[in-house]
């Protein structure tokens, strides 16, 4: 929920003294490069590809395509899609966030 003081205070359910640590390392790094040998190094191949699904489908969402038209370009399952829907709309506006900063750096 977020801090009516501050809205960039945001307390996750899953907020730890770990997770902390794990976002202040990748708020350090500088460049593509730095990001590409930390998270080759902290995850696997597939949790990556993962990840980098789930913001495509994110963002094709926001670009209103259909389920059919996501899971053809993305392979992502229908319940994956789902489940970044929900995110979209019922989440903590995460995906919104970066969706509107990466379109903002296109322009």
């Amino acid at each position: 929920m977020k801090d009516n003081k501050n809205d960039n205070v945001y307390r996750s359910k899953f907020h730890d003294e770990l997770t902390d640590q794990l976002f202040e390392a990748i708020l350090c790094l500088n460049d593509l490069g730095e990001c590409y040998r930390f998270f080759e190094d902290i995850c696997t191949v597939n949790e990556i590809k993962s990840l980098a699904q789930r913001l495509e489908v994110a963002r094709m969402l926001k670009a209103d395509k259909t389920y059919n038209e996501i899971a053809d370009k993305t392979h992502a399952s229908t319940a994956t899609i789902s489940r970044v829907n929900r995110s979209l709309h019922y989440g903590a506006d995460g995906y919104k966030l970066i969706l509107d900063r990466l379109y903002s750096k296109e322009e």
